[in-house]
Order: structure tokens, then C-alpha cells, then sequence
């Protein structure tokens, strides 16, 4: 199965340029994708790319990583109602060794093989050039009548559209096609890929390679990933689910993959991960008779866990998981790291206390009444400790007399209570 046949089945092909599959087929072929540095980290709306280049280079064919330096200074309108803010320097610079250092850890960079990858910086070449120099060099080979034919121009002057196009946003497209030619002409470049978005960005690339270069040069793009209910893929209610672990822990990581619906679940085992077709028939197959075990969710979660983060921080995650459905004793809490900790009862109320006054030890009962108001009376507390109905980190507390020390904090800071089966609290003693 060539790449080509490998992303149709995938459900990863949307449109093609004609020829582009004769070309891979006949040799070892540079195509580049360009990221855009808004952030020092990519988040999972830039994962299919990613994934799209790993695939590339295990194809045999050699990838080219494009990071905007020039272009995010000026803003790529396609799919935007509105023109954003511009970078500085300062920010784009730090912006793009984040995400230089994220790449490095998904594609081959370092090795001695023909086909290695390639990270490029646009401002590299785009710095050379005067504002004159790049109307009279670049600007002259494509007509204004061609700019306006594209549907991300044409969708921000109709007559919906309140706040019309800059000309900085109507040069993004002249911009975007010139990395094309200079990749096309000092790096043999002669395949662009990205998202759907970005067709009308690419062809203008080809189209210069035509007209000033007199060359020949393909596009290749793959839909935008949609959640089923049309939310925004990887948005959540905390916003972006982002690469980076000081970010998204890999716990919450975890959790955004496994909390998948079945719809969703079918299509991104397909897009994000390297499993074969055989294998994935078989889990979907498994799934459907018997949707209630998540067997899908949880190969998913896997699969992507891993490779964004490492095996070790999915164990953690698995083992975290458990917490909250009352699998988990005070040992195995004991093991989780506080980010990981947190990340698991992330908005769950939290009372402060001196971690001095646990060096002699409070009663069970002052402490979650007097130092932290968990209960709104110690008859209360007595009452639901009686039925059984009280945890501190994961374990009954048996009797209104218990003392709870400083030897019981989690990470040396937090206490875990328990009212009920559902309802958690922190005490974070410092």
C-alpha cells in the first residue's frame, strides 16, 4: 500500500492534485507542511499534520517541517471570520524552538538516512527581500483577478462579512506560495500538504512554481478533523488540548482521547495512529458488540498517550484514572506525581491549612470542620463516619477519634477526602 492508497483508506485524502501519486510512485519526493508558530507548543488541531509527515517519511519519502516565522507575522485568513493579532519577533522566535524541540520528537531529523526530515524558518528567506523587491520579483507572476478567485478571499468581502480584508491578509496567499517556490527551487521541493483550508494557499504555490519557474509542483490535502456533535476538535471547555505536558498533562491528555465518542472514536484511530487495518477492523468490530467496555477509547487513548508523551506517563495516567472510580488505594496514590495529582480533581473544592498543626496531629473531626469546612457540623461528620460514608486518601476513616498526621500528605502537601461516592475535596497543607 503506497502512502496515497494508505491515506484514502484512512479517510485522510481530500484533495489531490493530478499527477502527485505518479510522482510518488516514481521516486523519492520533498513535500513540506507548514505550522503555524502562534504558540511555543502545537496542540492536537496540528496532530493530523504531524502524523501526516510521520507517515510521509515512513513512506520512504523525505519531509520538510515549515515553520512561519515571516508568514505568522502577518496572519493566514482561510477559516477566519476576522484578522488577528500580529506577532513580535520576540514571541515568534520563542515560539518556534518550542515547537522545533515538539517536531524533533516525532520525525527523523538527526539520522544519516536519505530521506531525514528538514526544519525550515520562512524568515530565513523572506528577510532577503524589500517590500519593492518582492512586488517586482514575486508579486508581478500572479494577477489580482487569481488572488480574488479564492474562496478564502471571497468569503471575507461578500456581503456577510463586516470587516473586510487587510491587504496584509490578501498577501498571505502570495507569501505562502513563495516558500513553496523558494523550497521548489533550493530544495528540490515539489509537493506542499496540509489541511482542506489551505488548498487555495497551495495552488497559488504551484501556480507560481508554473509561472516563474517554469517547473511542475503538486498539492495534497487532508480534511480538517470535526467532532461529531460539530465542536471543535480538540477544544474543550479549559480550551486547547496542547502537546506540551506543562500545558495538558498527560493525564488530561489520556482523558480527552478516552472520553471520545463511538463516532469519533472510529475515525481518529484511523487518522492518529499507526496501527494496521486489520487491527483496527477488529477493534471497531469489537466495540460495536460490546460499546459499553470502550475497548476503542481505550486502544485510542493508548495508542496516541505513548506516542505523544511515553509509556510510562500512560501507566500513570491508567493508574490515576482508577482514582475516581474508587479502585485506588492510599499507596497507589502515594505514587502519582503532583501535576499528574492535580490534574485528577482539577476544579474539586480546596481548603489551606498549616502544615505545622498536622506535626502533632488534629482529629479527624476538627480538621474537616474547624480547619477545613468540608462539613457544616461535627454532628453531621459523626453521622455519615457512623454509615461508612467518609475517606481520607482513598481509606474509611473508622472512627471520629482518628488522627490524621503530617505523614498522611500526598506529596508532602495534600490530604484527599471522600464525602459519599462522589463528592472529592483537597486539603493542601503548606
Amino acid at each position: 500500500m503506497n502512502f496515497v492508497e494508505e491515506l484514502k483508506w484512512r479517510g485522510m485524502l481530500h484533495d489531490i492534485m493530478p499527477g502527485t501519486e505518479e510522482q510518488l510512485n516514481k521516486e523519492l519526493t520533498s513535500a513540506y507542511v507548514g505550522f503555524d508558530p502562534t504558540a511555543d507548543s502545537l496542540h492536537i488541531g496540528s496532530f493530523a499534520q504531524i502524523v501526516l509527515l510521520m507517515r510521509f517519511q515512513q513512506a520512504g519519502h523525505k519531509p520538510i517541517a515549515l515553520v512561519g516565522g515571516a508568514t505568522g507575522m502577518i496572519g493566514d485568513p482561510s477559516g477566519k471570520s476576522a484578522e488577528r493579532n500580529l506577532l513580535t519577533e520576540e514571541s515568534l522566535n520563542k515560539n518556534l524552538e518550542g515547537i522545533k524541540k515538539q517536531l524533533s520528537k516525532f520525525i527523523d531529523f538527526d539520522s544519516d538516512s536519505e530521506n531525514k526530515a528538514e526544519m525550515v524558518n520562512n524568515y530565513a528567506w523572506m528577510k532577503q527581500h524589500t517590500f519593492l523587491s518582492f512586488i517586482r520579483d514575486i508579486g508581478k507572476h500572479i494577477s489580482v483577478n487569481y488572488m480574488m478567485a479564492k474562496d478564502s478571499v471571497k468569503k471575507r468581502l461578500g456581503a456577510e462579512s463586516k470587516s473586510g480584508m487587510s491587504f496584509t491578509e490578501f498577501t498571505y496567499q502570495l507569501v505562502q506560495g513563495y516558500d513553496f517556490l523558494w523550497l521548489y527551487e533550493n530544495m528540490n521541493c515539489k509537493l506542499q500538504m496540509g489541511g482542506s483550508d489551505q488548498w487555495g494557499n497551495i495552488t497559488t504555490g504551484t501556480e507560481l512554481i508554473r509561472r516563474k519557474a517554469r517547473g511542475e509542483a503538486f498539492a495534497l490535502t487532508i480534511p480538517l478533523v470535526t467532532k461529531s456533535d460539530g465542536g471543535k476538535f480538540g477544544k474543550t471547555e479549559s480550551g486547547n488540548i496542547w502537546l506540551d505536558p506543562e500545558k495538558t498533562s498527560p493525564y488530561s491528555f489520556y482523558q480527552f482521547w478516552l472520553n471520545t465518542s463511538d463516532e469519533d472514536a472510529e475515525k481518529y484511530i484511523k487518522v492518529f495512529t499507526f496501527l494496521n487495518k486489520e487491527a483496527i477492523d477488529m477493534l471497531i468490530e469489537e466495540h460495536r458488540e460490546a460499546p459499553h467496555i470502550r475497548q476503542l477509547q481505550k486502544a485510542l487513548a493508548q495508542e496516541i498517550t505513548i506516542m505523544v508523551h511515553s509509556e510510562k506517563e500512560y501507566n500513570a495516567a491508567v493508574e490515576a484514572s482508577q482514582i475516581l472510580f474508587g479502585k485506588a488505594t492510599s499507596e497507589a496514590l502515594a505514587k502519582i506525581d503532583e501535576r499528574t495529582f492535580l490534574a485528577v480533581f482539577e476544579g474539586v473544592p480546596t481548603f489551606d491549612i498549616n502544615k505545622g498543626d498536622l506535626s502533632k496531629g488534629i482529629n479527624v473531626v476538627d480538621l474537616l470542620t474547624d480547619y477545613a469546612a468540608i462539613f457544616a457540623s461535627k454532628s453531621e461528620l459523626r453521622r455519615l463516619l457512623k454509615a461508612g460514608g467518609v475517606s481520607l486518601n482513598k481509606e474509611k476513616i473508622e472512627s471520629h477519634d482518628a488522627t490524621v498526621i503530617q505523614n498522611q500528605l500526598i506529596n508532602d502537601k495534600y490530604l484527599l477526602i471522600q464525602k459519599g461516592k462522589k463528592n472529592y475535596y483537597l486539603i493542601s497543607a503548606t
